[in-house]
């Protein structure tokens, strides 16, 4: 019998907490991170190979590559060598199922640090760098509006991380970068639109009433993103617009083993 759990979402829990003991700092991300946050969500999560998706530290890099391979998990060596300093990636050789570990941060269509922020809050990443993940895609899709939207709908915004989307912090990024405003703003729009026009029954849906209206936190994350003074290279870039790309394409890399 293999020791990984069959659900994905517990396996994910299961070894956050063995990192834990062992001194590792280790959050989940990604899909799996929306559904540990907004449990009451309805919507349903495929099981057996859904991938897991991990963040931590460079300190706790090595410490957690170690955990995963006394786990049974295969690393895949050509890639972790080539690419460990920012990224792992597993593999539970009797499930099929894949681990990507992104270590202190995120580099997509844009890029953000959560190195000094993972303390903060637990099992997953803080929520507003949840957010962030999704709201950082420049060729959004269908799931990654709705897991956004659920945990809008759950959260409330704030200037603190205490179960709440920090402000402030996506703030921080958006006012130094014309960038990153385009795309998130962009995203949200998308969103408010999405509420409207593509809702499909089940898709937003919860075991209690969501306790706020995702428009209107839209809107005050807008509103908020929009007031906050500029960088001067924000207003340079801005000058450009849309004539220039504004984000970057995500690199695709094969596994190998």
């Amino acid at each position: 019998m293999p020791r990984t759990l069959r659900d994905p979402l517990a396996e994910a829990l299961r070894l956050i907490e063995l990192a834990s003991a062992r001194g590792l700092v280790v959050r989940l991300m990604g899909g799996l991170a929306f559904h540990a946050r907004v449990p009451t969500w309805t919507a349903r999560i495929e099981r057996e190979r859904r991938d897991i998706d991990l963040a931590t530290r460079n300190r706790d890099r090595k410490g957690l590559a170690e955990l995963l391979t006394a786990e049974g998990y295969a690393g895949d060596k050509t890639y972790n060598a080539l690419y460990g300093h920012k990224q792992l990636y597993f593999m539970d050789p009797e499930r099929g199922r894949p681990i990507d570990v992104l270590i202190d941060r995120m580099e997509m269509s844009h890029r953000f640090e959560f190195a000094d922020r993972l303390q903060l809050d637990a099992p997953t990443v803080p929520l507003a760098e949840m957010l962030l993940t999704k709201l950082q895609i420049a060729r959004i899709n269908r799931k990654d509006v709705l897991d956004g939207l659920a945990l809008l709908s759950s959260y409330p915004l704030a200037d603190h991380d205490r179960a709440a989307i920090n402000v402030p912090r996506i703030v921080a990024l958006t006012s130094a970068d014309w960038g990153w405003w385009r795309t998130l703003t962009g995203n949200l729009e998308k969103m408010r639109l999405f509420l409207h026009t593509e809702v499909q029954p089940g898709e937003l849906e919860f075991l209690d009433p969501a306790p706020l209206d995702p428009e209107a936190q839209i809107e005050a994350l807008r509103a908020a993103v929009d007031a906050a003074p500029k960088s001067t290279k924000w207003r340079l870039r801005a000058q450009i617009g849309d004539r220039k790309q504004w984000f970057e394409e995500p690199e695709e890399v094969g596994h190998g083993r």
